[in-house]
């Protein structure tokens, strides 16, 4: 079994996206076939030409819900989650780019952009890998995207923010070991400013349903 990588830019903590994953963003490798014997009418056996088949499984599907990638700076590589290079795992997989498509889960620490590409051999045998991402979640601690975290690609109740002097608010973490001091804290998700608790002092941007975070001082 071979491993397939692909070359990207991690997208997350900053990290990577910056966590643009242009790699974040995620690879070649090879496919197994399966080959069948057939039974002509005539009773003689023959050799019936190997018919390609979607393997399940670890290599199926590039970066597929539940499979595993190593960290790298420019290549990141799928490997078996079992394996010692084994770093983060999928949690979610999704076509298309981050802007248009479904939001990852809360709890992503990162996501992997995966970019186009048209090599030799791939999952389905079409030579494509579909641009897409992927929302990643490391196997051990630290987990940035946890609240709290002082990263990942979403602003969640219980993250810290610092005011970035451009009329804007980043995360950093709230135990203070990040490289900026916690300011505000996120208590709550609302749908409008309006439900948001007395001391609230600070609205944050959160997205989905509920697209209001209320931040108070620290």
């Amino acid at each position: 079994m071979r491993e397939r990588s692909v070359v990207g830019v991690v997208c997350g903590l900053l990290v990577l996206i910056g966590a643009s994953l242009t790699g974040c963003q995620s690879p070649s490798g090879g496919v197994a076939e399966d080959g069948r014997l057939g039974e002509p009418a005539t009773g003689r056996t023959a050799m019936v030409s190997p018919v390609p088949t979607r393997p399940s499984g670890y290599g199926a599907v590039f970066l597929a819900v539940g499979e595993c990638s190593s960290f790298g700076t420019t290549t990141f590589t799928e490997v078996p989650c079992t394996g010692e290079r084994a770093a983060a795992r999928v949690t979610a997989r999704h076509d298309g780019t981050v802007r248009d498509g479904p939001r990852c889960p809360s709890a992503t620490d990162f996501v992997l952009h995966i970019s186009e590409q048209r090599p030799a051999s791939d999952e389905d045998g079409d030579g494509a890998v579909p641009q897409g991402y992927a929302c990643m979640r490391n196997l051990q601690p630290p987990h940035p995207g946890d609240p709290g975290g002082g990263g990942g690609p979403r602003t969640i109740v219980g993250d810290c923010v610092y005011d970035s002097g451009d009329g804007k608010v980043r995360e950093t973490a709230c135990d203070g070991t990040g490289e900026r001091r916690p300011q505000y804290k996120v208590v709550r998700a609302v749908a409008e400013r309006a439900d948001c608790p007395g001391p609230t002092v600070l609205y944050v941007r959160l997205g989905g349903k509920r697209p209001v975070g209320c931040a108070r001082p620290l």
